[in-house]
């Protein structure tokens, strides 16, 4: 009879970092936590007869990890829009949603960081959740993203990724290598790490946050660069350049006094703002920043991206600003009546 007090018990400590590893595994945070129910499932069922044969955390990675190996037999790899196709030239003319592609979704910093206050995990779980590292690894067949995800991100040894995936050190060697080969070309914001807190940064997120808020564009323009790069799943155009990005914003979505408000949170490791308009959930913004301005941002469209955050999808009245009270401030980039919206 399996003590289910004891099973609770025993395994609740792992969930996060289960989430963590089938997330980086999937691209998907649905899938993710579909995952880790699946695990603790097949965990139950042989709680039993596993007898302490191996440590736990390995054995639960054991059936994690072969649940996603077996769920990426019947998926597609999650993108970002910068990975179908180059920059788009006229952000005038946006193609529709494009629903039936399987983007990468994002995972919020609250439900996988660490329970502890050590900085060096904390870093490690940011680090190898980013965006850009996720879709990167997205490229890699599914069995070669296990095993570089087993050793160079859980440091595992090849001895015991060969065991959980049934093979040879040699051959765990092998595969890690050619991994590493599809990746060398492969660029991403890997050596632009920044902390939320570090104060130029905070600083240039507080003026981001500012400058939406009160359709001031040339603030705006003044943060990003001629390398910024904007993306908007489901929307798979994608744009590059301070230009574009500010042609972007004036045409597609004009500007009305009070009605957008940026809630500070975090994804992916990266800084991030819950962007609501007249009150109501809209996209979540994942932000590549330096202290000297934002490299990247990534809108993610649609209110089911807020419930995982913990974020309401509609803010209480009194936090809804008033468009006609002299004062307040007045928040942008009120989507057009079509389907484009950013």
């Amino acid at each position: 009879m399996i003590d289910t007090d004891e099973f609770a018990t025993r395994t609740q400590p792992y969930r996060r970092e289960l989430l963590a590893h089938c997330y980086r595994m999937l691209g998907s945070l649905d899938d993710a936590e579909d995952l880790v129910q699946e695990t603790m499932l097949r965990a139950w069922r042989g709680y039993a007869e596993f007898e302490g044969r191996a440590s736990l955390r390995t054995w639960l990675y054991r059936i994690a990890t072969n649940a996603c190996l077996n769920a990426l037999e019947h998926s597609s790899r999650r993108v970002l829009p910068s990975g179908l196709t180059g920059p788009a030239g006229h952000p005038e003319h946006l193609h529709a949603d494009a629903d039936s592609i399987p983007w990468l979704q994002p995972i919020p910093d609250i439900v996988i960081e660490p329970e502890t206050t050590d900085p060096a995990a904390i870093f490690a779980t940011r680090h190898s959740t980013r965006l850009a590292l996720i879709a990167v690894w997205q490229t890699l067949p599914p069995r070669q993203r296990a095993v570089l995800i087993l050793r160079d991100v859980l440091r595992w040894k090849a001895t015991e990724v060969a065991d959980l995936l049934e093979t040879t050190p040699t051959a765990i060697n092998s595969t890690l290598q050619r991994a590493h080969a599809t990746l060398a070309d492969q660029s991403t914001d890997a050596d632009h790490i920044t902390e939320p807190d570090d104060p130029a940064v905070r600083s240039v997120l507080d003026r981001w946050a500012a400058a939406f808020e009160s359709s001031d564009m040339n603030a705006l323009a003044a943060l990003l660069t001629t390398g910024t790069v904007w993306e908007m799943p489901p929307i798979p155009d994608w744009f590059i350049g301070r230009d574009r990005i500010i042609r972007l914003i004036t045409t597609q979505c004009p500007a009305r006094p009070g009605t957008r408000r940026m809630i500070p949170t975090a994804a992916n490791g990266q800084p991030a703002f819950a962007v609501y308009i007249d009150g109501e959930a809209h996209s979540i913004q994942i932000l590549t920043v330096s202290p000297t301005g934002v490299d990247g941002i990534v809108t993610f469209h649609g209110s089911e991206r807020f419930r995982p955050f913990g974020l309401a999808d509609r803010l209480p009245v009194a936090s809804v600003p008033d468009a006609h009270r002299p004062g307040d401030q007045q928040a942008i980039f009120v989507a057009p009546d079509d389907s484009n919206e950013i």
